[in-house]
């Protein structure tokens, strides 16, 4: 049995314990994804993966295991439970038609009982329970599979048929160990259940492990029963194996020829069954954060757990963020930042913490991670930077919001100005009521719903807007794209040759019409230096370089002159695409996954259309091809 949060221990098992079984570790990937349209943040260990699921050979071979650091920014509304997390690190182990069920689930059980200790009697699992409409059958062999594993620690396996999330907890669990759910709990595919997938889409049956924490009674408000998939907080699922295995097709589905597994467990959530405690807050990671909040304030967590559980998740992610690279902004990933920043200071705002609230936590963060991240405590000056720029800028707002108080609850404080304090000047809910009642301002008693119709509202401005949200690298890999994505190397180095080897990539965003560009530089360019950059590309364009690309150990690209991004992570191997000849005359080296023109000369003309500041030390061009 492990020590009662282990994580560093319990991450090392897990990496250990597969790559003894054939597979190899790999790097985790940027939290923010390079060239990937589809998504903002990196939210499963699966998804930098998801090329190499769908078909290409991984330069690591055919079986391979990591930690993922994750971020889902649609779980930020339920941060202060005790057990959801933004930012977390994801266990995952793949087979790419290695292996299959037989070996991955008893791989899974073994590791979870004999490598954490953990009791089998204490684990649940669940299967897929068919989709006939579709001629997919049940994974009757997963659930067997299950039963003789728990069968042979001595456990009774009885099987239950749930179905669907409401017939669940209609029926309860029986005396059952194993379950069958429908297509919304146990199939995966990128479009969801197969009445969803388009032709050629790949997908599968799913198999979770869940652990129970029978100290926790059930709640009613979700049901009269419980069940593993019941959102009441007595299970907690640990870990789902994804068996990647139909294909859907003009007339239904037919088994795929390469059949891949995808498994997931959330290593927080680990630590928790290994520590047999339901509140994620208080594991080795979690905790120091959590204890310097209390340091901070002068408050306990037992008496102030919503808000603190909040700062420390969202102080945790934004340190994160800002380790690969990430800054506040008003778009895209650096809104994300922002709102998980603010949100902070503003629930340490309800503490006492009128100052200092995220500097004052790096060193926490640094400290619980340090060993498994050593990066972070060598940028950890930088970061502090990052996030006390931040805080400085909005407590400046939270205190003209504290002035404008006054003339918005003049004649009594009603939904539309809590809205307003809030939308405005960041000024939280809580606070604006607090401040009437001190000062004798009538409090309207209807302003929740009036506040939470204008929230409701703002959400809705915000999912319309986001349609058009910078994504983060190519917009689609349409030939006008691949254009202005071969053109961003020549910029790159251009830039490095007019500027200095300082130059960095510190973003981009390409679309079919434009470039964006962002790169580390501390000054505003100068006409001359504009001009001169232009010139440069649109020379090596005439130059009709051939665009070429090879896959070599990560030190020998380095060291053959290849640059890559601020803040990427690297294998032992990466794809290198040259302008010019690799092992010849060449204009430009650089890490990329592609895609790109055949030959420079099919770009036409760049043309720089605007030069701007980014953030602090972080420079921007708007560029074109004619």
């Amino acid at each position: 049995m492990l020590g009662p949060v282990d994580t560093g221990e319990i991450r090392a098992r897990y990496l250990n314990f597969f790559a003894a079984r054939g597979h190899a570790i790999i790097p985790r990937a940027p939290i923010v994804p390079r060239e990937d349209p589809t998504t903002l943040f990196t939210g499963s260990g699966m998804q930098p993966l998801l090329p190499y699921l769908l078909g290409a050979s991984h330069p690591a071979g055919d079986r391979l295991v990591n930690s993922q650091t994750s971020f889902r920014a649609e779980d930020i509304d339920e941060v202060g439970d005790n057990r959801h997390t933004t930012f977390f690190e994801m266990l995952g182990n793949w087979s790419l038609g290695s292996y299959f069920k037989a070996e991955q689930l008893p791989w899974l059980f073994t590791f979870l009982v004999d490598e954490l200790g953990l009791d089998p009697s204490r684990l649940y699992a669940t299967a897929f329970g068919g989709a006939p409409r579709f001629g997919i059958p049940r994974d009757d062999e997963s659930a067997s599979l299950w039963v003789g594993l728990f069968e042979g620690r001595g456990i009774p396996a009885p099987v239950a048929d749930l179905g669907s999330m409401q017939r669940a907890a209609e029926l309860g669990m029986g005396d059952a160990r194993v379950f069958f759910y429908d297509e919304t709990k146990s199939w995966w595919s990128r479009a969801g259940a197969p009445q969803s997938m388009p032709v050629g889409e790949p997908g599968g049956p799913d198999s979770e492990v869940f652990f129970e924490f029978p100290q926790i009674p059930h709640d009613p408000a979700f049901g009269p029963y419980c069940h593993p998939h019941c959102d009441c907080g007595r299970f907690l699922e640990i870990g789902n194996s994804v068996f990647m295995q139909y294909l859907r097709t003009d007339t239904g589905f037919t088994q795929l020829p390469r059949q891949n597994v995808d498994f997931g467990g959330g290593l927080e959530r680990m630590a928790m069954a290994v520590a047999d405690n339901p509140d994620v807050f208080l594991i080795d990671v979690l905790s120091p954060i959590v204890a310097g909040i209390e340091d901070l304030a002068g408050v306990t967590y037992a008496e102030h757990q919503a808000p603190m559980r909040i700062i420390a998740d969202h102080v945790r992610a934004v340190v994160f963020f800002a380790l690969d690279g990430l800054e506040p902004s008003n778009t895209a990933q650096g809104y994300v930042m922002r709102r998980l920043a603010r949100r902070a200071i503003r629930q340490g705002h309800l503490l006492g913490i009128e100052d200092g609230l995220l500097t004052g936590l790096v060193d926490s963060v640094v400290g619980a991670y340090k060993e498994a991240f050593p990066e972070l405590a060598e940028q950890r000056d930088r970061i502090a930077s990052v996030l006390a720029g931040e805080e400085l800028l909005f407590r400046r707002t939270l205190s003209r919001g504290v002035r404008e108080f006054g003339r918005l609850a003049r004649n009594g404080l009603n939904g539309d100005g809590v809205f307003v304090l809030f939308d405005t000047y960041g000024f939280p809910p809580e606070l604006s009521v607090e401040e009437a009642r001190r000062t004798g301002v009538p409090v309207d008693p209807a302003w929740p719903g009036r506040y939470d119709q204008l929230m409701s509202e703002q959400r809705e401005r915000s999912r319309t807007a986001a349609a058009g949200m910078f994504k983060g690298g190519l917009a689609d890999h349409s030939a006008s794209t691949t254009r202005l994505h071969t053109a961003t190397h020549l910029v790159h180095q251009a830039l490095r040759t007019v500027l200095g080897p300082h130059v960095v990539q510190r973003g981009s965003n390409i679309t079919p019409e434009r470039l964006r560009f962002d790169f580390s530089h501390p000054s505003k360019l100068t006409p001359e230096q504009i001009a001169e950059v232009e010139r440069i590309v649109n020379e090596n364009i005439a130059r009709d370089w051939p665009m070429t690309w090879r896959e070599v150990p990560t030190d020998q690209a380095f060291a053959e002159g290849a640059i890559g991004a601020f803040g990427d992570k690297y294998g032992e191997t990466v794809k290198v695409y040259t302008a010019g000849d690799p092992d010849g005359v060449w204009y430009s080296k650089e890490i990329c996954g592609g895609p790109h023109v055949e030959r420079t000369g099919s770009l036409g003309h760049f043309r720089i259309t605007k030069e701007e500041s980014s953030s602090a030390g972080v420079r921007r061009i708007r560029a074109i091809l004619e």
